[in-house]
């Protein structure tokens, strides 16, 4: 069957999202791309995750048209399209209203880099990116999430191959990596620091961010020309 590696991959990926406790109810929904054939297979909008299989997976292209299925993708699809159409170094996408991501995301706020664990990551704080205009609003609300994603990383000058994860202000967190898989990792990586950000707030108001030697040596070990951390 054509596509089906793709149906399985984003199939096994949202499936994930409930077994680590990121979504509730139908919220959420992972994708898997293929850039040579510029298509991307995501879960159908509304089908409780307990119903899903690889070959309810949704197929569209990269201007987020359903290329094969019979339901409708997810409502976001528009938003994993821009994102894919623009980015060609991300094979997986995933989008949760998980409870701490979310929490930071409402709150407005970049989640503060204060350990070594978000430091494996990322060396700096993961970004929130502001509320979209009224005019985005009430135009293509979908498009426009993805390219209010996409301005916030050229207007910060961040690399999406660097930060593989976003905050959307009074949204929700996405994430993304080289495939559907990566991206859940990440996703599931996003929830547990945002958790761990918040506790730590709550232990020391006035606590600093980490300092910049610990930052380099966590992330360089793991990601660096000479990394050795789970080798």
């Amino acid at each position: 069957m054509k596509y089906e590696m793709i149906r399985r991959k984003a199939y096994e990926a949202n499936m994930q999202l409930p077994e680590l406790g990121l979504v509730l109810f139908t919220f959420g929904n992972a994708s898997e791309a293929d850039h040579q054939e510029g298509v991307f297979a995501i879960k159908p909008s509304g089908v409780a995750y307990t119903d899903l299989t690889p070959e309810k997976m949704v197929v569209v292209d990269f201007d987020g048209k359903t290329v094969d299925g019979m339901l409708n993708p997810s409502s976001d699809t528009q938003t994993h399209a821009v994102l894919y159409k623009h980015w060609n170094g991300i094979g997986g996408i995933v989008h949760t209203h998980s409870t701490y991501a979310t929490a930071w995301a409402q709150s407005l706020r970049h989640i503060p880099i204060y350990g070594t664990t978000h430091a494996d990551y990322n060396i700096v704080n993961i970004p929130c990116a502001l509320p979209m205009e009224d005019a985005m609003i009430q135009g293509e609300y979908e498009v426009e999430t993805g390219h209010q994603v996409l301005n916030h990383f050229k207007e910060n000058g961040l690399d999406y191959r660097e930060v593989e994860m976003i905050l959307i202000g009074n949204h929700a967190p996405f994430t993304w990596g080289k495939n559907a898989a990566k991206a859940v990792h990440n996703s599931a990586v996003l929830e547990q620091v945002a958790k761990m950000a918040y506790l730590t707030e709550q232990i020391n108001p006035q606590v600093p961010l980490l300092k910049k030697a610990l930052m380099d040596k966590h992330y360089q070990r793991k990601h660096g020309p000479n990394s050795y951390y789970g080798q």
